[in-house]
């Protein structure tokens, strides 16, 4: 593989298995990075593994549910035994439910979300960061939403889920403060609406155009924008960008 902005660097990327998760840790591997492709699902994250490593790129898949401490501790723990070091970690896991009003969200919907969307960000940034102190050096993303910026056109939000992205945000913002003397930046990237498969099943191409027709470019985001995002903030163009929220999502929210 030829010379890439990220040749060297040992990168986690949780949520790997499917849409912008996947695409991030497949884009990591074209540039030189070596992937942990991190997932709960063995052949899904096995099958992304190979995709990098079928490119002449460098990488594994390590199985770990992100909810849970003990087994983010072990996924660290595999990455240092076969790299020796963390340079990048992208918190790419996370999920949603279905709209509703906040008198129907029962307390395991709203314990569910907030512990897949801002605990696992939680728990491997707790895991990382010890290593990135002791290397004097680090990147840390954290994916958010466009969700956690302000409420959708629509009468009904989905509150567990925007209100864990709004908490990334905020995370974001104070880890960029404490690990900023020790060389670590922390940044959010913060999507729109993006064009993944599973976004594809449900729009059919008529309610895709409308959808595009909405936004300022007159598009739809998909998964490659916000990797590229990522791309630039764990690259060395970025080294002084840290505590940034960036939006990708062609202009449909500007803050």
């Amino acid at each position: 593989m030829s010379a890439g902005r990220l040749n060297g660097a040992v990168a986690i990327v949780t949520g790997a298995s499917a849409g912008i998760g996947e695409t991030t840790a497949i884009t990591f591997g074209r540039e030189g990075a070596s992937v942990a492709v991190v997932g709960r699902t063995t052949g899904e994250i096995e099958r992304v593994a190979g995709i990098i490593t079928a490119a002449g790129g460098n990488a594994f898949a390590v199985r770990a549910d992100v909810t849970r401490g003990a087994e983010v501790e072990a996924m660290v723990n595999a990455v240092m035994r076969k790299w020796g070091r963390v340079d990048i970690l992208v918190n790419g896991v996370g999920g949603w439910q279905k709209l509703a009003p906040i008198t129907d969200i029962a307390d395991e919907d709203w314990d569910g979300i907030i512990t897949l969307n801002l605990k696992s960000a939680f728990l491997c940034i707790r895991a990382v960061s010890k290593i990135m102190i002791a290397q004097k050096h680090g990147r840390i993303i954290n994916m958010a939403s466009q969700s956690g910026i302000g409420p959708n056109t629509g009468t009904n939000s989905n509150i567990p889920y925007a209100c864990s992205k709004a908490a990334i945000i905020v995370l974001t913002k104070h880890l960029a403060k404490q690990l900023g003397p020790d060389g670590i930046t922390v940044n959010t990237v913060s999507p729109g609406t993006t064009l993944t498969p599973r976004v594809a099943k449900v729009w059919d191409l008529p309610t895709q155009q409308k959808k595009a027709a909405g936004n300022p470019l007159r598009c739809l985001v998909e998964p490659q924008d916000s990797a590229d995002a990522c791309l630039f903030l764990v690259s060395n163009e970025a080294k002084h960008v840290t505590g940034v929220n960036l939006n990708v999502n062609a202009g449909s929210a500007m803050v």
